[in-house]
């Protein structure tokens, strides 16, 4: 059944008109007819089996009949990035979705190769993934920070919160073994850029007392493919999937 996120609240009895854009998708795409039922979700009251009251190209209104789902807590993992191109930078919004982020976070580094993002697209993947993969809680998108800020504002935004960073030049130990380590603690996850971190910026990540650094494996992942195992890896261990 098509899943579409909407900004509309939702109860019973509700009546959604949908935008010019979702309207298309279900009439003349899927092709769905008065009658037909989708869900519906808002980040805040769940997820809800509505039927169309009308069929418009233009304007699909919909009547909202019951919740099939209550709303899931946000996801306290933050997650921050150094953004990549095109494909790669909507792959990498997408999985961090379906991976249980709570904050995406851009984060430019000295070998990011990208200079300017547009929020509007980064905000439509992670609605995408969410609306595919069966998320209630859309992740926030935060605007683009470069690392010495971000570092230097750190506590004073996130207290306690520790700052895992995906360190290719970190001794190889297990990450599990680390991760072990923090149990109970907020944790945030930082990966690099292609390239990696700079020297220098490694250095000042590894001089901060609420950095830890890990190991992903002894081979050298690109970075989209880091961002996975390193969410997969927290996950598991610390995480929700435990």
């Amino acid at each position: 059944m098509p899943r579409l996120f909407v900004g509309h609240d939702l109860s019973q009895g509700a009546v959604i008109g949908l935008d010019k854009e979702q309207s298309l998708y279900l009439a003349a795409v899927l092709r769905k007819a008065v009658g037909d039922e989708v869900v519906l979700f808002n980040g805040r009251e769940g997820a809800w089996l509505c039927r169309l009251t009308s069929d418009s190209k233009k304007s699909v209104v919909l009547e909202a009949v019951e919740q099939i789902a209550p709303q899931t807590p946000v996801s306290d993992l933050w997650y921050g990035f150094a953004p990549l191109k095109s494909e790669r930078l909507d792959y990498v919004i997408q999985k961090a979705v379906e991976m249980g982020a709570g904050v995406i976070q851009p984060v430019m580094t000295q070998y990011t190769q990208v200079n300017r993002l547009k929020t509007e697209r980064l905000s439509a993947n992670a609605i995408e993934a969410a609306e595919q993969c069966e998320v209630l809680s859309v992740p926030e998108i935060g605007d683009e920070v470069s690392l010495e800020r971000l570092l230097g504002t750190w506590k004073e935004v996130h207290g306690t919160r520790k700052l895992v960073f995906a360190d290719e030049g970190a001794a190889s130990s297990s990450p599990l073994e680390t991760l072990d380590g923090l149990r109970g603690e907020r944790i945030g996850l930082l990966v690099g850029p292609e390239g990696g971190f700079s020297d220098e910026e490694r250095e000042k990540l590894n001089g901060l007392d609420f950095v830890v650094p890990i190991s992903l494996g002894p081979r050298i992942l690109r970075a989209d493919t880091a961002a996975v195992a390193a969410l997969a890896v927290i996950q598991a261990t610390i995480g929700d999937w435990r």
